[in-house]
């Protein structure tokens, strides 16, 4: 029961000390996990992020799941999740009762402002974090290039580009272990 505990105080404070959604608490989520904890490899937060990206629902709730999976099981992910939704629950919940009364009031209306720029370094700063620890080569670089423009530019959507670079890697990691032998 401890551990289980555990893993909702940590995904409920990494929901509570977050705005901006998923995208915006994967840097914490991999402080927490990977580097304190070490719950988690930094090859292993990249799979839970990328298959948390093409799974349904928000990445990093879906990723607070395969990490309370991995550490207890079925009852390791209810707690995980739980843990991760509560707060933003509860702050939805507050602020909607709220909110009418003081949407209006430019204070607020620059504080949202100021929250908007502060989730976009947090985004910007796990795309180079994750830059960084993902593109390796050449053939990355070029498979990154064409995912982006096939993205942006041709409306292709991303659970496609996932699985075409699942697919591509796994190609990759067959040839290169047939061209070792």
């Amino acid at each position: 029961m401890k551990e289980l505990m555990e893993l909702f105080m940590v995904f409920a404070r990494i929901g509570a000390f977050t705005f901006g959604g998923g995208y915006a608490m994967l840097p914490l989520i991999e402080k927490e996990i990977v580097e304190k904890r070490k719950w988690a490899s930094r090859d292993e937060i990249l799979d839970y992020f990328a298959i948390g990206q093409c799974t349904p629902g928000i990445i990093a709730v879906n990723t607070a799941t395969f990490i309370g999976y991995k550490r207890k099981g079925i009852i390791g992910s209810l707690f995980s999740t739980f843990g991760i939704v509560t707060p933003s629950f509860i702050i939805i919940l507050i602020i909607a009762s709220f909110i009418k009364h003081f949407q209006d009031y430019a204070i607020v209306q620059h504080a949202f402002g100021g929250i908007r720029i502060a989730v976009a370094a947090l985004i910007v700063h796990t795309i180079i974090k994750l830059w960084k620890q993902s593109i390796k080569d050449w053939s990355a670089i070029v498979l990154f290039i064409i995912s982006f423009l096939a993205i942006t530019f041709f409306n292709l959507s991303p659970v496609i580009m996932i699985i075409l670079g699942g697919i591509a890697g796994a190609y990759k990691n067959t040839r290169k272990k047939a061209d070792e032998k």
